[in-house]
C-alpha cells in the first residue's frame, strides 16, 4: 500500500514537471515564431531544443537527452548562428517579414492538426510497444550508429565542408 502511494507520487511528480517544462516550450515555440529578430528566434529556439531534451530525462532516456544537446542544442543551433551570421542580414528588428494573409494559416493549421490528430489515433488505437527486456546505453548506440556508421561520418565531412565555405564566401578580401 505505501509502495504503490510511492509509486503515484512520482507519476504526479512527473506529471507537474512534464507540464511545467512543456509550458515552457510552448512560450519559447510561441517566441520563435513571433520575434522580429532572427538571432532571438534561434536563441529561443534553443530553449525549445533543450526542453525537448529534459523530457526525454522525465522518460529516464538520458542517452537520447544528451544525443538531443549534443546534436540539436549544439551542433545544428551553432550552424543556424553560423548561417545568421555569415550572411548580410540586417542586424536587429527586421521589418515586413509577415505576409499579410497569416490569419488563413490558423484554421488551416487547426484542421491539420485535427486530421494528424485523428490518423494517429485511429492508427495506433489499441497497440502498445513490444517488450524488447532491458534498454541500455550501449545496446541504444548499438542499434543506432552500427548500420549508420559511416553515413554518419559523412554528413559531418559535408557539414564541415559547408561551415568552411560559407567563411570562405563571406570573408572580404
Amino acid at each position: 500500500m505505501i509502495a504503490q502511494a510511492a509509486a503515484d507520487s512520482i507519476n504526479v511528480a512527473q506529471n507537474v514537471g512534464f507540464g511545467i517544462i512543456a509550458a515552457g516550450m510552448i512560450f519559447a515555440a510561441l517566441c520563435v515564431v513571433t520575434t522580429s529578430n532572427v538571432v532571438h528566434a534561434a536563441l529561443w529556439l534553443v530553449l525549445v531544443l533543450a526542453g525537448v531534451a529534459a523530457q526525454y530525462i522525465l522518460a529516464a532516456a538520458e542517452f537520447v537527452a544528451v544525443s538531443q544537446v549534443l546534436v540539436y542544442v549544439g551542433a545544428v543551433m551553432v550552424l543556424f548562428l553560423f548561417g545568421i551570421m555569415l550572411t548580410r542580414a540586417q542586424i536587429g528588428p527586421e521589418k515586413g517579414l509577415n505576409n499579410r494573409g497569416w490569419a488563413a494559416g490558423i484554421p488551416v493549421a487547426v484542421v491539420l492538426l485535427g486530421l494528424l490528430s485523428w490518423a494517429i489515433l485511429d492508427a495506433f488505437e489499441d497497440t502498445t510497444l513490444p517488450d524488447r527486456g532491458p534498454t541500455t546505453t550501449s545496446r541504444i548506440s548499438d542499434d543506432v550508429l552500427h548500420p549508420y556508421l559511416v553515413p554518419f561520418l559523412a554528413i559531418s565531412f559535408i557539414l564541415l565542408a559547408a561551415a568552411i565555405g560559407a567563411m570562405v564566401l563571406a570573408r572580404k578580401d
